[in-house]
């Protein structure tokens, strides 16, 4: 069988731009793009997810793979791909930032461990908030729905050598302020209430000088801030559950579905 370049270079394009949005979307989202994951089965996941979706595909230009056009179409596709992987990830840095500042305001900064995903160190409870979020995040099939997602994209964000509207960019920055307002209401509570014990370990210095605050203030922050973390965990997963589907609205709006 002879293959004309015209035919080679449409066979390419009906599977390599594909592959360019799937890919990136692999490489960003949350649980997938874990260092504990190997590159090997997010490449076999990508080429696999692509691979379904390639020929539902009804039309894909055909261009050259070395023109100007072309480079343009692979940067509109991977740039799909990362900012739904950057939304996502922005509901899960939001307990990050949350469990730094509670480890912090504890005595707890020195206590960090690496983290599976993100693979730099995390403050331990930090780490904790993680775990038990992407036991949510799995539990509610919020994988599956993000893969429904980006394989419905393909129809109403075909490929094309059209760029995103300048709205859309500006939708995801804006959404990248949820990681300062949802850590700051996630941790606020235990903050405040250490911000208090801290004020009243001063008072009580001033009035009595003998009284050793580093051997009493720091097991009494701790133990009152372990505590307070038990308490309030089920309400900062409850909250995390309820940013899921504001994430999924954003990207439903940024794909037009």
């Amino acid at each position: 069988m002879h293959w004309t370049e015209a035919q080679l270079l449409e066979y390419l394009s009906r599977f390599l731009w594909p592959l360019l949005r799937t890919g990136a979307f692999i490489m960003a989202m949350p649980v997938f793009n874990s260092h504990s994951v190997p590159v090997r089965v997010r490449v076999i996941m990508a080429v696999t997810l692509c691979w379904i979706v390639a020929p539902t595909l009804e039309s894909v230009p055909v261009l050259d793979m070395l023109g100007f056009s072309a480079i343009l179409v692979a940067m509109r596709e991977v740039l799909i791909g990362m900012a739904m992987g950057f939304i996502m990830q922005m509901a899960f840095a939001a307990l990050i930032f949350a469990g730094q500042s509670i480890a912090y305001s504890m005595g707890l900064g020195f206590a960090s461990m690496i983290d599976p995903q993100l693979g730099v160190q995390v403050p331990i409870i930090s780490q904790a908030y993680l775990l038990f979020a992407t036991l949510v995040f799995l539990a509610a099939n919020g994988h599956l729905v993000l893969i429904e997602m980006i394989s419905a994209s393909f129809h109403t964000l075909p490929v094309v050598m059209e760029s995103l509207a300048r709205e859309d960019l500006w939708t995801i920055v804006r959404w990248s302020a949820t990681v300062f307002i949802g850590g700051v209401l996630l941790s606020l509570p235990i903050v405040v209430t250490l911000l208090f014990v801290n004020i009243a370990f001063g008072i009580a210095t001033r009035a009595a000088p003998q009284l050793n605050i580093f051997s009493v203030g720091f097991p009494v922050t701790l133990m009152l801030g372990l505590a307070m973390v038990w308490v309030t965990f089920p309400a900062v997963l409850h909250r995390f559950s309820l940013s899921l589907p504001a994430a999924y609205e954003l990207i439903a709006k940024l794909l037009r579905l």
